[in-house]
């Protein structure tokens, strides 16, 4: 079903990363800046995240021994410094996800630029190097956004879809990996009920809102390939849903040959892959358009 699959390390059938965007209360502020300040209700569900969620991740992560990514708002990682220093304790990832979550296809590109290495520098100088990874907000990534990442050294991207696995995106003026998301396992559709910023979903059972997630690594699993969890800690990191994920990791763990990683680690894998010659990337050309299309 897959037809390039990518070899994973120690005879593995399924390369399998779970990615939390720590968005915080970034959300409500750069969807209503002029009051967000005084929106307590919004503010308090966001900040649920990064003070009551991560800590209740990084426990299951420890308990079974994951390394894994986080991806964070610059302007998140300054407001919550301990929840960062706990995820680099942890020997986690954290991963570029903007300034303070603004769309990159709603502002300039000299607007995009100026988020993009304010946080970038707010990264180096809170965690000590540069993230490897990036995943634009929204994943409303554009070619502005493909072209920065490849001028400031990104190994990969994970923000658009035209695989199932891991592939590489090339530019004229570069390339990088692209480590593909999908709606499909991602904790946004069955539990964001969040009318201030303009979704209100019908909020699903933490069982039968989870399902959409495993069904699509039972996929991934049958057919050799790549899953990756794109959940919040403010919507998956609650205590209810929580518990069933880590019910099915300690199950996935103990039964499956998976191999658990961070987006950064298999980017490296797949990378070491194609210089020795032993695996043929699949390669998407960028910019597709150049013009609008009539």
């Amino acid at each position: 079903m897959i037809r390039n699959p990518i070899p994973w390390p120690n005879g593995a059938r399924c390369a399998c990363a779970i990615t939390f965007d720590v968005d915080a209360d970034s959300l409500i502020h750069i969807a209503r800046p002029q009051d967000s300040f005084d929106r307590l209700y919004p503010i308090t569900m966001g900040r649920y995240g990064p003070t009551v969620g991560v800590p209740r991740i990084l426990e299951t992560y420890r308990r079974l021994g994951l390394k894994q990514s986080f991806f964070m708002p610059a302007w998140t990682m300054q407001r919550y410094p301990d929840a960062v220093e706990a995820i680099l304790k942890s020997g986690h990832e954290i991963g570029h996800h903007g300034y303070i979550h603004e769309d990159p296809t709603e502002i300039s590109s000299a607007q995009q630029r100026e988020a993009f290495e304010r946080a970038l520098g707010i990264h180096v100088a809170m965690t000590g190097r540069k993230p490897r990874g990036y995943r634009a907000p929204v994943y409303n990534a554009n070619q502005t956004t493909i072209d920065l990442l490849i001028e400031h050294g990104f190994v990969y991207d994970s923000s658009l879809m035209a695989d199932d696995i891991p592939y590489q995106m090339r530019t004229a003026r570069g390339s990088l990996y692209e480590m593909p998301p999908h709606w499909g396992s991602d904790d946004w559709p069955p539990f964001a009920h969040y009318a201030e910023i303009g979704y209100m979903m019908p909020v699903k059972s933490p069982s039968d809102g989870l399902a959409a997630s495993f069904e699509e690594f039972e996929a991934a699993y049958e057919a050799g390939g790549f899953w990756m969890g794109i959940w919040h800690p403010f919507l998956t990191g609650r205590l209810a849903r929580w518990r069933v994920v880590d019910r099915w990791l300690e199950r996935i763990v103990a039964e499956r040959k998976v191999w658990f990683a961070s987006l950064e680690d298999i980017a490296a894998h797949l990378d070491g892959l194609v210089k020795a010659g032993t695996y043929q990337v699949r390669v998407e050309t960028l910019p597709y358009f150049t013009q609008p299309v009539s």
